[in-house]
């Protein structure tokens, strides 16, 4: 169970929901000055791109965004009556969502409009969902240290901020606070890989049954693009769903 799900929704509303239309319309304001980006999702999350935030207009309850460069997806948002936006400003996961888009003129192009959401989440740089990963058929986590030696680990668990890996023994070279770069890994039904650079933030060796140790590593991603953090929700989603049914 992700750390978020373990909280009441009275909890969730008091540590992470930014309310009001002054608060909402500040924050938003600002992401539209620092040029923020966001992933728009639409269509029960089928579709998707990258968008800006351009203007808010608190007055009128409404902020202004970049539509698509492609058609087809502006008149698909355009037929979108829910639509979620995440992005990572200062590398602080947001999130909120909106009802129905309209199309206006903004600075002399096309752009979108909406209504201000009632809240937008803000979690905190550790307030991550986090999931084990099936035993059965663990994911496998390829990376490299400076020196150039190439390792393989299993995941046993993943939030959009890092990994948890395993290995039987402790790889040569490895220790705490070391960059790895050219990692990468797949996930179940994707068709591409995932890749990143990581720090490594922690290594512990652990006692999983009698006589029998196991190493453990805590990787944090580096820039990973904000496609890749929906991707790996949507995993995280797709597995709590899995587990859920089978409760």
């Amino acid at each position: 169970m992700s750390q978020i799900a373990q909280l009441s929704e009275a909890e969730i509303e008091e540590r992470f929901h930014i309310t009001g239309t002054r608060p909402v319309a500040f924050m938003l304001a600002g992401f539209a000055k620092d040029n923020e980006q966001f992933s728009v999702m639409f269509q029960a999350g089928q579709e998707m791109y990258l968008t800006t935030l351009l203007a808010v207009k608190p007055e009128k309850g409404l902020f202004i965004f970049d539509c698509s460069g492609s058609a087809e997806t502006n008149r698909k948002l355009l037929a979108s009556e829910r639509n979620v936006f995440v992005g990572r400003p200062d590398g602080i996961r947001v999130q909120f969502t909106t009802g129905a888009v309209s199309e206006l003129v903004f600075a002399g192009s096309k752009a979108f409009a909406v209504a201000l959401p009632k809240f937008v989440v803000r979690l905190q740089r550790r307030e991550f969902f986090r999931i084990a990963t099936p035993r059965a058929k663990p994911l496998q986590f390829f990376g490299r240290l400076s020196e150039g030696v190439s390792l393989q680990l299993s995941l046993h668990d993943i939030s959009v901020a890092g990994a948890g890996l395993t290995a039987a023994s402790l790889p040569d070279g490895l220790t705490s606070g070391q960059v790895l770069e050219n990692c990468h890994f797949s996930l179940p039904g994707d068709d591409r890989d995932l890749f990143f650079d990581a720090t490594l933030n922690h290594v512990s060796e652990h006692e999983v049954r009698p006589g029998i140790r196991q190493w453990r590593f805590g990787i944090a991603f580096k820039k990973l693009p904000i496609n890749d953090e929906n991707r790996i929700q949507r995993y995280i989603g797709r597995l709590e769903r899995e587990r859920h049914d089978m409760a």
